[in-house]
């Protein structure tokens, strides 16, 4: 016959217990597990310190991995992430938004290139599989199609060095005004064609356009990141569109329940990437981990 727990011996197990249910993947329709690891982007996490005291805030609050930029001290880096246990995630090009390969000047293209090629050595580096990548920006001196013709030759240029490290290119939707609905990221890998060449998802940037869920299907299994991104349209009708963001993660009118069913249905596994306000401290950041929780076993 057993003998009755302490009141201690209880609380240990119990609060053990309710650690592992949260990390505990949802299950898919069919019952298999379902396979989003959380990480977050870099730029987001706030709290002051090193590279590797911010690591380890974002370990301490339930994070699995990070998206670091890229032109960091590769040394830090590296150091933080065997230290920590997080893993790459995916590395943010540091250089296509200021140097983006749509420029009309070759210089320009060629730093946001150079800046593209280092960025995949720094994933190389980390272990991370994949650099984020804001392909183009269109405005008045730079029409759609320049923006995409561009894009597509230097992106093919890289393509090869990507096969070398083993690192993939995902190219992100942002506010570009550039690939503004789902058939035209598919035309533009169709145009790229190169299997080292795919998308990161941006979930938040497209509810300005359109439901991230009628994305998701289009493009499909060329997906191989995600940045989780909460987005209002009620706040873009009433203030502008980049009020949208102003809002918490699961506060918004992301359609989280059939985003996460479009992404069952594609298979997809792997990392979702938060980039959202409330990084600023310890408590923003476990804020934030927890949502991620809710929001993966929609």
């Amino acid at each position: 016959m057993s003998q009755p727990l302490s009141r201690r011996h209880f609380a240990h197990t119990l609060a053990a217990a309710t650690a592992v249910a949260s990390f505990t993947p949802a299950a898919f329709a069919d019952g298999k597990a379902r396979d989003v690891k959380k990480a977050i982007m870099w730029s987001t996490v706030g709290v002051k310190g090193s590279v590797l005291e911010k690591m380890k805030q974002v370990k301490e609050a339930g994070f699995l991995g990070v998206e670091p930029m890229g032109a960091m001290n590769r040394e830090d880096v590296i150091a933080a992430l065997k230290e920590t246990g997080l893993k790459a995630a995916s590395v943010c090009c540091h250089s296509h938004w200021a140097k983006p390969l749509s420029a009309p000047d070759e210089g320009t293209r060629k730093i946001g290139y150079d800046g593209l090629i280092l960025s995949l050595e720094d994933a190389k580096a980390y272990g991370a599989t994949s650099v984020l990548l804001v392909p183009g920006v269109v405005n008045d001196k730079v029409p759609y199609e320049d923006c995409f013709k561009r894009c597509v030759e230097e992106i093919k240029k890289a393509a090869p060095v990507a096969k070398d490290l083993g690192v993939k290119i995902a190219i992100e939707n942002v506010w570009n005004n550039f690939v503004t609905k789902p058939q035209q990221a598919v035309d533009l890998l169709d145009a790229i064609n190169s299997e080292w060449v795919g998308w990161h998802f941006d979930i938040g940037n497209v509810g300005r356009y359109s439901p991230a869920e009628e994305w998701i299907p289009v493009i499909g299994k060329r997906i191989l990141k995600l940045h989780i991104k909460e987005y209002s349209t009620k706040l873009r009708d009433e203030k502008g569109a980049g009020a949208g963001f102003g809002v918490k993660f699961l506060e918004g009118t992301n359609n989280w329940p059939a985003i996460m069913a479009a992404l069952d249905k594609i298979g997809y596994t792997g990392w979702g990437i938060a980039e959202q306000g409330g990084g600023g401290s310890p408590e923003g950041l476990k804020d934030l981990s927890d949502r991620m929780t809710k929001i993966f076993a929609s």
